[in-house]
Formats: structure tokens, C-alpha cells, sequence
């Protein structure tokens, strides 16, 4: 791996952490625990569809092991370890087959994809079904806040496409 992937990646993977960190911070924007933006997914889908997926996924790795350590738990760890595991693997296939214009869809079955992969963790960890009740209202809280990200994201390949593939014709 070259000095400028390597860069490229840490530069990515602080901005992702800073991200986190930041929202961490704001309180919830509903009554319901779990629900957030999940605004350092930008950073993962614009990996994606610019680095490509092993770059994207170790990005996405830092940035949960490094966010627990600064502002979580292992327990918390676990969580997102899992969500963003089963998020990653259906939008690297959704990646596949749905282009630049459609990130948000993409964006969508990802947050999706890391609430089932949170609640299976907490029936792991908790050891009870029970835990599935409160999946509906996270997967409805996915469907818009994978929307938002995945339209930031989106807005952002779109306007700075030139300059991002010049930045990033030299890694690649």
C-alpha cells in the first residue's frame, strides 16, 4: 500500500472519528435511546465510491474501534462493530448495481443493515428475543436518516466529482 493511500485513508478515517465524536455530543434529536444521523457513514459511502471497498472498510473499522476507545465502551464497541459490519456488506453489493445518482438508496439499506446488525448483537448479549420489539421503530428512523446521509453524500460526489478524481487519481 502506497504512502498516499495510507494517507488518504488516515485523513478519511479522522474526519469519520471527528464526526462521531462531534455527534456523540448533540443530544438526541428523538425520545427513543440508539437513534442518531450516523453522519461518519458519509465518510464510509464516500470511500466507497471513490477509494473503493477494502479502503472503505478500513476506514469504517478504525473509525468504530477508535470512536469506542474515545467516546464509547467495549460493549458499545460490540454494537457498532456489529451494525456496521452487516451495513458494509449490503452497501458494497448494493454498490454493485446501483450508481452515483442512487447513493441515498444505497445509504438506506445500509442503515438498515446496521440496526439488524445492533439488534442481533443485543440479543447476543443480552441473551433475550425481546429485544426485537424495538426494531421497527429503529428501521424507520433508518429509512430517513439513511436518506440524509446518503443524499450529503450524493450532493457532495456530484459538485466535487473534478476535484475529488484529481485528488484521488494518484492512489488508485
Amino acid at each position: 500500500m502506497s504512502a498516499k493511500r495510507i494517507t488518504v485513508i488516515a485523513v478519511l478515517t479522522a474526519v469519520a472519528l471527528t464526526i462521531f465524536i462531534i455527534e456523540a455530543q448533540i443530544p438526541p434529536l428523538a425520545p427513543i435511546p440508539g437513534i442518531k444521523l450516523g453522519l461518519a457513514n458519509v465518510v464510509t459511502l464516500f470511500a466507497l465510491f471513490t477509494l473503493g471497498k477494502r479502503d472503505a472498510f478500513i476506514i469504517l473499522i478504525l473509525r468504530v474501534i477508535l470512536g469506542s476507545i474515545f467516546a464509547g465502551s467495549v460493549v458499545s464497541c460490540m454494537y457498532s462493530l456489529a451494525g456496521g459490519i452487516v451495513c458494509f456488506i449490503l452497501m458494497s453489493v448494493l454498490s454493485l448495481f446501483l450508481k452515483d445518482n442512487m447513493i441515498w438508496c444505497v445509504s438506506i439499506i445500509g442503515a438498515i443493515g446496521h440496526n439488524i446488525g445492533q439488534i442481533l448483537a443485543a440479543v447476543i448479549i443480552t441473551r433475550t428475543i425481546q429485544v426485537v420489539w424495538y426494531l421497527p421503530v429503529l428501521l424507520i428512523s433508518a429509512v430517513i436518516t439513511g436518506a440524509f446521509t446518503g443524499l450529503v453524500t450524493q450532493q457532495i460526489l456530484k459538485y466535487g466529482n473534478g476535484k475529488i478524481k484529481k485528488m484521488l487519481g494518484a492512489i488508485k
